[in-house]
């Protein structure tokens, strides 16, 4: 009985990355018919990013898409990020330093609401200083803006992984996504059950960004791209969340260290829900994705749970443009991970002892 169940549930699982695999949206070049006449505020927060922010600029200045200001701040950075930003000297970029941290805010949050105050464009698009942008980025997002008439598209940047303490913690964002939420119905349904967003690339029509209260509205949220989301949905707007493709990428951590802390700030934050039932999911989580794993060698039946564990691996690995055979070969150790940094995540957001680029959350 208890195989049954198994097989059951992680029909349903491999039925969504199979889905997610034929219908995610993904960002693409699609530039027809594109307003150029229309200002877009390229809007970049940026705290200790000497190594990044050359090539994040550089890939703004690159854009078939002319018509746009940029500004990056300085979020109170102990590096040379200001300096290194500021030697760049373009008539639509503009450098500035971010003002001190006031009391309820989150860092993060006061940079994005600092640029908004500065930006002058029709669009506002954040994008964080360690995402890639291919030339036709901007175009093709402010084309599916316009083509869905959505008040924000959020992208999920392909992510690109280098070392082994990055392959064994990275992918588990993207699983995360394609196998428990069909991605399509954060646009198609009104439900706020379905929504997904990434701050590393969220475009906004300037009116209902302002309108809805920005960044301000969710000035102490650990995950604020959700919480904006959750709000745009809130308001009977709509939301498109689209993979990179092969337009939008990123690096996001460059050792174990760097992604483990990284996602510990975001796992329990980003469920936003009681403690108890974040439990009972890690549990969960635990029985349908490890334990197939102990059991297989009991009967024949074993093997089913496996193979469509291993499916929605193969299927999702697909979507994000990630080495499947390598994610597939990890999955027990990815998932021990994520269990791990689950209850980590968990202890140190209730205990208010997160710490995020020596800043504590």
């Amino acid at each position: 009985m208890f195989i049954i169940l198994l097989i059951i549930s992680l029909s349903v699982f491999c039925s969504i990355a199979a889905f997610n695999f034929y219908t995610a949206p993904e960002l693409k070049t699609l530039i027809a018919n594109t307003n150029e006449d229309k200002l877009v505020s390229v809007l970049v927060p940026a705290r200790n990013e000497e190594m990044n922010i050359v090539s994040c600029i550089n890939g703004i200045l690159s854009q078939s898409y002319k018509k746009i200001e940029i500004i990056i701040i300085d979020d109170c950075s102990t590096d040379n990020t200001y300096n290194i930003a500021s030697s760049i000297k373009e008539n639509n970029l503009k450098v500035i330093k971010g003002e001190i941290l006031p009391e309820g805010w989150l860092g993060k949050n006061w940079a994005c609401h600092q640029l908004a105050q500065h930006a002058t464009g029709e669009y506002l698009l954040f994008v964080d200083a360690d995402v890639g942008i291919k030339k036709d980025s901007i175009s093709s997002a402010i084309h599916e803006l316009n083509r869905t008439n959505a008040e924000l598209i959020s992208v999920f940047p392909t992510q690109l992984m280098k070392s082994f303490g990055e392959f064994i913690i990275v992918p588990l964002m993207n699983w995360l996504l394609l196998t428990f939420l069909p991605l399509k119905f954060v646009f198609t349904s009104s439900s706020n059950s379905f929504v997904a967003a990434n701050g590393q690339f969220m475009l906004w029509k300037r009116d209902t960004y302002f309108n809805l209260g920005g960044h301000q509205k969710v000035k102490d949220k650990v995950v604020e791209d959700m919480e904006l989301a959750r709000l745009v949905k809130q308001n009977n707007f709509k939301v498109e969340t689209l993979l990179g493709g092969d337009l939008v990428f990123c690096r996001m951590y460059s050792s174990f260290k760097q992604a483990y802390n990284g996602f510990a700030k975001n796992f329990y934050a980003g469920f936003s829900i009681n403690p108890i039932f974040f439990i009972l999911i890690i549990f969960f989580l635990f029985i349908v994705f490890i334990v197939p794993f102990i059991i297989i060698t009991q009967s024949v039946i074993a093997i089913i749970p496996v193979l469509l564990v291993l499916a929605a691996r193969f299927f999702v690995s697909l979507n994000s443009k990630q080495n499947w055979w390598i994610n597939i070969i990890l999955h027990p150790l990815q998932m021990i991970l994520m269990i791990w940094i689950g209850i980590v995540s968990l202890i140190k957001f209730k205990s208010n002892s997160l710490v995020w680029k020596e800043r504590k959350i």
